[in-house]
């Protein structure tokens, strides 16, 4: 006998109490934030200089800042920097500003183009750094712009701030647990938040160090430690009592 499409529809509606009925029940659950932070020790310091040239043209402005660039680099190598270690960072070309005395009269408004090439010096010699800020700084074709330090081992740093997040994940949790008068179960999901460096930055008020133009030390003091936090969500399931 075949069965009409409302009879069907009125079986489906009497079977719903029961799947209902047997579905199992779900489990609280407790969810945490864990930050954690990791400190290891620098590898290598970034100097960051510049080479600037102004002319009526972009081809000459491009031109001349390729010679004092030529310049530069000699003078960078010179100081026992390897070649390898020195990167353009950036180099654009922008129209120059118009001159304004403070008056705000106009003094020049002759079209002109400024070619900046940006330059990263990388050493790992440490002790070394406020030296070679100071040969840098006594330098007249080149600017002083800033120092950063930094790891190699970038993922060690990023791992150890994650174990140490997962860590204060499970302390919160274990304390929420306790003082609740319940126990964790197992871990059913896992977020994971940002792991980042902050990278020790000495700014560009260095440039006037040396005033008097002599090749003199630059007291930068490497930090001790480059820091990377972390931070991750964790839920638990709660143990049945």
């Amino acid at each position: 006998m075949r069965m009409t499409p409302l009879l069907a529809f009125a079986g489906l509606l009497l079977a719903a109490p029961a799947f209902a009925q047997t579905a199992p029940a779900r489990l609280p659950t407790i969810s945490v934030m864990g930050a954690g932070e990791a400190q290891l020790k620098p590898d290598f310091a970034r100097i960051f200089v510049s080479v600037e040239t102004e002319a009526d043209t972009v081809a000459q402005a491009t031109s001349a800042n390729a010679a004092g660039s030529e310049r530069v680099l000699a003078r960078i190598e010179s100081l026992g920097v390897r070649k390898d270690d020195i990167r353009t960072a950036n180099f654009q070309v922008l129209r120059s500003p118009v001159e304004i005395d403070r008056n705000g009269k106009v003094v020049r408004d002759k079209i002109r183009f400024t070619a900046t090439h940006r330059l990263e010096i990388t050493t790992r010699d440490l002790a070394g750094v406020g030296r070679l800020a100071g040969e840098i700084l006594a330098s007249g074709d080149m600017t002083f712009q800033s120092v950063s330090f930094g790891l190699d081992r970038q993922d060690e740093g990023g791992d150890k701030a994650r174990e140490a997040a997962v860590r204060d994940a499970r302390r919160q949790a274990e304390v929420y647990a306790k003082a609740a008068g319940v126990a964790l179960g197992r871990v059913i999901e896992i977020r994971d938040g940002s792991a980042q460096a902050y990278e020790q930055t000495v700014e560009p008020r260095l440039r006037m160090a040396m005033a008097k133009g002599g090749a003199e030390e630059v007291p930068i003091v490497p930090p001790a430690t480059i820091r990377y936090n972390a931070s991750v969500q964790m839920v638990w399931q709660l143990a049945e009592p």
